[in-house]
């Protein structure tokens, strides 16, 4: 089994604790981390500032089309970001915790 985590970025709190309730209780995700972030960017040939909730979502690599669903139909913004980091390795339990907590 493989598994997976996936970065993306909220706009705010609300909207950060919106995406990560859909993914939980879809059961697409094991554990969602929040944490404030300030970001600069190119964005439409400007350079912008923003503070955001970086999103650190725990999952299997078989449900990413599904957690980038669940992303993107709750997020505000035109392209948010939305990347799959493949878990190499890691303490089995752990891995075997992820499986547990998402829907096969």
């Amino acid at each position: 089994m493989a598994y997976c985590i996936i970065f993306s970025t909220a706009g705010s709190q609300i909207e950060a604790d919106k995406i990560a309730a859909a993914l939980l209780e879809n059961r697409v995700a094991s554990c969602v981390q929040m944490t404030p972030i300030q970001s600069a960017y190119h964005w439409k040939g400007k350079v912008e500032r923003a503070d955001e909730i970086h999103l650190v979502v725990k999952t299997r690599d078989e449900l990413y089309p599904k957690v980038a669903e669940i992303i993107k139909s709750n997020h505000s913004y035109e392209t948010p970001q939305i990347v799959k980091i493949p878990i190499t390795d890691g303490l089995p339990a752990y891995l075997d915790w992820i499986k547990s907590e998402t829907k096969s």
